[in-house]
């Protein structure tokens, strides 16, 4: 009776052994599940500040009054100023850029970085004449406001172009941002159109 009582005792503890084991393994499995389901590590991008949005907001304008003055030595030096600029202020690298530009009508969105380039100084689109090309001498923005969600940002307002005799020319902008893997605040979207008129 008490070799029946032992061995009875001793297969209990194993078989609590094995289920607590067994336990153990589920844990771990699903632990790794758990962790595969969630994907590579994403390291969060600093948030974004208006400051930053003001300052590439200013660097765009700079920008179009550069690629205007290079115009104004040659054609050849002002696509090779616009293609800088675009290169170095539109996300075309990271990803999806949404460009409607002002002066476009049969073909309002422009989605490839030439596109974009044509918009500037003509070439790739036939309805571009180059905007840039006016040239302009000075852009000045009243923003309505910014939108900042962590490492994106959307700004909306209105910017006027003055040519060189100093007449203004207003039209509305949105521009949303994002930060390239540097850093760097980059133009995701840019929505610009000129006042409803009716």
């Amino acid at each position: 009776m008490i070799k029946k009582i032992f061995l009875f005792s001793a297969m209990t503890l194993t078989l609590a052994g094995c289920t607590i084991h067994r336990s153990e393994e589920e844990t771990t499995t699903s632990s790794v599940e758990s962790t595969n389901a969630k994907g590579p590590l994403v390291i969060k991008k600093e948030q974004i500040t208006v400051m930053e949005v003001n300052k590439a907001r200013e660097d765009w304008a700079n920008a179009v009054i550069a690629i205007g003055a290079a115009g104004e030595e040659s054609l050849e030096k002002a696509k090779e100023k616009a293609r800088e600029v675009v290169e170095s202020q539109y996300a075309f690298d990271e990803g999806t850029v949404l460009f409607k530009p002002t002066k476009a009508a049969q073909q309002p969105f422009r989605s490839t970085k030439a596109e974009a380039i044509s918009y500037f100084v003509g070439g790739e689109v036939s309805e571009d004449h180059g905007f840039a090309l006016q040239p302009w001498k000075k852009v000045r923005f009243e923003n309505h406001d910014t939108i900042i969600d962590e490492d994106s940002a959307v700004a909306s307002g209105e910017y006027y172009f003055s040519d060189k005799t100093g007449e203004e020319t207003k039209a509305e902008y949105t521009f949303g941002f994002i930060k390239n893997h540097e850093g760097k605040l980059m133009i995701n979207l840019h929505h610009s159109s000129l006042p409803y008129g009716g």
